[in-house]
């Protein structure tokens, strides 16, 4: 690993540790503007390493979508919450959900991630952080670890910011079990 890399992977290190800390308002995070809940989702088309090579959030139109964002792969947060999401994966396919993950990192980095931890659910690159932006999750050269539930007709629903990664899969299919018994 080369000497930018590892000061990169520091900083991105001590930046999710501070941001874990961070008590934010819920209209308007560290990482911007919040999209607003009951308005449909900010669309968004980016490369994953699965499938056809890009997905839509439209392709998941009719289903439930859990759209997670988090700094990098291989960190050990983010590593401990997308084991989280995998080892919970039949509940959520149980309940008409589609997880997605999002990081600044490349679709070769995901494919990577993917194939070390086991991960059987799509991995969308935001290499530029325009997506993050949409979505009120960016800082600067990172995602931030928020999470947003989004309806099967593309409506924002509910989002998590300040998320403990050890925890966070089962408050998010609480969440889940709440919003779709109304």
């Amino acid at each position: 690993m080369s000497r930018r890399a590892c000061v990169r992977l520091l900083i991105a290190a001590c930046l999710t540790f501070v941001i874990s800390f961070a008590v934010v308002p819920a209209a308007h995070a560290l990482g911007g503007p919040q999209p607003p809940l009951d308005q449909p989702a900010p669309e968004f088309t980016l490369p994953t390493n699965t499938g056809e090579g890009e997905i839509s959030l439209s392709d998941y139109r009719g289903q439930w979508v859990v759209v997670y964002f988090y700094p990098k792969d291989f960190t050990s947060g983010c590593t401990l919450e997308a084991r989280r999401f995998q080892q919970d994966l039949p509940k959520y396919r149980a309940r008409n959900t589609q997880i997605l993950g999002i990081s600044v990192d490349d679709v070769e980095s995901h494919a990577e991630f993917c194939d070390s931890e086991g991960l059987r659910f799509p991995l969308l690159a935001d290499v530029d952080g325009s997506v993050s932006k949409a979505y009120g999750s960016w800082l600067g050269v990172m995602s931030l670890r928020h999470t947003y539930i989004i309806d099967p007709d593309g409506v924002m629903r509910f989002r998590f910011l300040g998320v403990n990664p050890a925890i966070h899969s089962p408050e998010v299919l609480a969440t889940l079990d709440e919003l779709q018994a109304v």
